[in-house]
């Protein structure tokens, strides 16, 4: 059993009990988490302690609330906004399918515009509904631009790099290394405590090696908008997969990469290194049709979202949850490693590790209970329940 402190001997608020729960020690058939007021105050396996309200799960199995660093929207509204109101539509989308953690993710725009948002995305950061915001662009390269407009793209001059960083909490910055400037724009986003991801690049795999060295520690959507994997140039699939520096994110949609390819690179890159994400835009939680991305159009159908003319997939309306039953049922991760893949190991990317990401005793009370086909019933979030609609 873990618990916080001896500071009291009051019972705590609430004690979940009666099915599988996915504790930092490894998933339990008789485990218990007990809660008071904001924090998880104990977990363990075995009889579970007294309580003011006791409930019982019935057999589902409990994880930690999920921890999504690379979204872009959902329910309709899109982070990409100088409106806080849609920002937070966005983020209860997603608390209902159990993301109690996540980056507000940016795509390519001028300089400008992206400070504006970042400004009205501080609110948010601010009241606790989102950890930071993550920029996707707009220093990426034009053959790998992937849903990204090529019209607004541009190299990453100190005076550009500067302004976003400045304009309020930025957590991480996706940009191509092979830029002009773009291995000095790792440094400087490294050295002021930010991430610095690689990704919509066409750099080689010597490049990518230079970044690293440099201070990027993290792979955008591996094998998306990047250059792939060859036996005779790695590429910058071979180089961030096989860097033990790099922690890589996957879409497991099953549409952006392949099941095997999920469960390859997932092999290779260990639990250690492996974060799951969305990459979700405004379509996710909402029905088919025409949405935006940025300043581009997008059709949506089958739930799969599309640029129309080129094809390139525009992000995904994946949730977190389904990544998390993706990568179990059909990938076949065991339910513990995708815990640390859905929750522990973004927690500790973001530096979030000691607040989030596991049902640990001092935490905050984050936690998902998934039914038998690992589909989301109820979310706890800072210690209150999330209704789902």
């Amino acid at each position: 059993m873990s618990t916080a402190d001896d500071r009291t001997s009051e019972p705590p608020d609430l004690v979940l009990t009666g099915g599988r729960f996915a504790l930092p020690e490894g998933v339990t058939d008789d485990g218990w988490v007990a809660v008071t007021g904001e924090r998880i105050t104990a977990s363990g396996s075995g009889p579970a302690p007294a309580a003011r309200e006791r409930v019982d799960v019935g057999g589902s199995l409990v994880v930690p609330g999920f921890v999504d660093t690379h979204c872009h929207g959902g329910g309709g509204a899109s982070f990409s906004t100088t409106d806080p109101a849609d920002a937070a539509r966005a983020v209860a989308a997603h608390l209902r399918h159990g993301t109690t953690t996540m980056l507000a993710s940016l795509v390519s725009q001028p300089v400008p515009t992206l400070t504006s948002q970042i400004s009205a995305l501080t609110e948010l950061v601010t009241d606790g509904l989102l950890a930071g915001v993550h920029l996707e662009g707009p220093f990426l390269a034009e053959t790998r631009c992937g849903a990204h407009d090529p019209a607004v793209l541009r190299e990453p001059d100190d005076d550009s790099v500067s302004a976003l960083l400045d304009a309020g909490p930025v957590r991480m910055v996706t940009l191509a290394p092979e830029l002009p400037g773009g291995i000095d724009a790792v440094r400087r986003i490294a050295d002021r405590g930010v991430l610095a991801a690689l990704g919509h690049t066409d750099a080689r795999s010597e490049r990518l090696r230079e970044a690293v060295d440099a201070g990027a520690t993290v792979a955008t959507h591996l094998f998306n908008a990047m250059r792939p994997l060859h036996h005779r140039e790695p590429g910058a699939v071979g180089a961030l997969l096989d860097d033990d520096r790099v922690t890589v994110e996957l879409i497991c949609d099953l549409v952006h990469v392949h099941p095997d390819v999920v469960r390859l690179a997932t092999r290779h890159a260990g639990p250690g290194r492996t974060t799951l994400i969305t990459d979700a835009m405004s379509a996710t939680s909402a029905p088919d049709g025409e949405y935006t991305l940025g300043a581009l159009d997008v059709e949506v159908r089958d739930g799969v979202a599309r640029i129309p003319g080129s094809g390139a997939l525009a992000g995904s309306t994946l949730t977190m949850d389904s990544a998390f039953r993706n990568v179990v049922t059909t990938v076949g991760m065991s339910v513990a490693d995708a815990v640390h893949a859905t929750a522990t190991r973004p927690a500790r990317l973001l530096g979030l590790d000691r607040e989030v990401g596991s049902l640990a005793a001092g935490l905050r009370a984050d936690l998902v209970v998934l039914d038998d086909t690992l589909r989301t019933q109820r979310v706890m979030h800072v210690g209150q329940w999330v209704t789902r609609e």
